[in-house]
């Protein structure tokens, strides 16, 4: 995952951000619609409330992991009711927030 934001990372960690900050979005909402992934990964570490990976916590990507660690704390401080669920690729289409990448 290459992005001005966090030049170095994986998607499945993008991914797992981007369903918190829809979590966090639809908590303050009060909205508890689904939230869709294609990312199997992603929607488990959210469960979870941990992310699985062997990505090394570095100068380059130290942002990254603080934004991990504030989603996880988040996770562990509210609770939600949005479904999280996986989005069928094979069966909808690509998702358009990968715009062609896949």
């Amino acid at each position: 995952m290459a992005s001005s934001v966090y030049p170095v990372g994986t998607n499945n960690l993008g991914e797992f951000l981007a369903v918190v900050r829809a979590l966090r979005y639809l908590h303050e909402k009060g909205s508890e619609i689904p939230v869709y992934s294609d990312s199997v990964s992603a929607i488990a570490w959210v469960r979870k409330k941990r992310v699985n990976t062997n990505l090394n916590r570095n100068a380059d990507t130290e942002a990254l992991w603080r934004d991990i660690d504030e989603a996880i704390q988040w996770l562990h401080d509210h609770d939600y009711a949005n479904p999280l669920l996986k989005w069928e690729t094979k069966t909808w289409g690509e998702s358009k927030a990968d715009f062609g990448r896949k």
